[in-house]
């Protein structure tokens, strides 16, 4: 069988043709997200119309999803009028194609447990650390999406009342404090030649004391939201994914000081870093494809 198989993020479009489960041709154009909903669809029907031979079509997206309706059911100011489309409507009726549409994170998370970190795992959890924080539940193998289908909004936490605002209209939001973003926010108003993640640990590994400083407290700030998921979903494994957890000081660092706030018939978690990189939601939708038309 071949699928194709698309990862819509508000940078880019992530494509690839799975032949019988082999990863043929991947590639990513711009998806031009900012430019809305409407333009973010012509790109992906134009990677579409240049695979001439597919089965069926899977797409990973950012945003709340109705896997079922195959549609958006919410998309922040990254994708405007994103909220609403029916993707799996409008591909199927235009390419008479089965269509299957998941959230980007469950995707990913779907992914890891086929064919990454997770492998064996039935019950864990999956959070990936960008420009926010999106999750996802993984219960006896299947993802959790709770009544309407969009549990695991884990960057929306609660951590600090009253604090930071956020994208969501809230305070105080998990994402605010232990994205990616907030590193590198924190990190550039020490110093202003500091805009990057992969500046600030370059500072820490040549030894600065501040550059140290500002990525401890960050993790500690990703360690509190854990804390919480942990004693809530008692998980053997938490995967970590987003190019900032290709660090394996963090990973460590979260591993030995997660298990001093857990109590102690919860230490059997493990973290680990998600193994797949880029490709998990592309190797996620080949699972979820796999799965729904055996």
């Amino acid at each position: 069988m071949k699928i194709l198989t698309l990862d819509v993020g508000g940078t880019a479009i992530k494509t690839a043709l799975m032949n019988d489960g082999v990863m043929e041709n991947p590639h990513e154009m711009p998806s031009e997200a900012k430019q809305g909903g409407p333009v973010v669809l012509q790109n992906i029907q134009k990677i579409i119309d240049a695979c001439e031979d597919f089965d069926a079509i899977g797409i990973s997206t950012a945003g709340q999803v109705d896997s079922e309706e195959g549609s958006i059911i919410f998309a922040n100011e990254n994708i405007p009028n994103y909220t609403g489309m029916r993707l799996k409507n409008i591909l199927e009726e235009k390419y008479h194609k089965p269509v299957f549409v998941e959230n980007d994170v469950n995707a990913a998370a779907i992914g890891e447990a086929y064919y990454g970190a997770a492998v064996g795992q039935k019950d864990f959890i999956c959070l990936t650390y960008g420009t926010g924080i999106g999750g996802a539940i993984i219960i006896d193998g299947k993802i959790y999406g709770g009544a309407k289908g969009v549990a695991g909004e884990m960057g929306h936490i609660l951590v600090h009342p009253d604090g930071l605002k956020c994208g969501c209209g809230q305070r105080g939001c998990y994402e605010q404090y232990a994205s990616c973003t907030a590193l590198v926010r924190n990190s550039f108003e020490a110093n202003p030649e500091w805009g990057s993640g992969r500046i600030i640990f370059k500072e820490f590994y040549a030894g600065s004391k501040e550059a140290e400083k500002i990525i401890n407290d960050w993790i500690e700030e990703i360690i509190l939201g854990l804390v919480s998921l942990v004693h809530i979903f008692n998980p053997s494994c938490i995967v970590l994914g987003g190019g900032i957890m290709n660090e394996q000081y963090i990973i460590d660092r979260v591993n030995g000081r997660l298990q001093e706030r857990i109590m102690p018939s919860y230490r059997c978690v493990e973290v680990k870093h998600a193994k797949l990189g880029n490709n998990a939601g592309l190797y996620g939708m080949l699972a979820t494809v796999q799965q729904k038309i055996k």
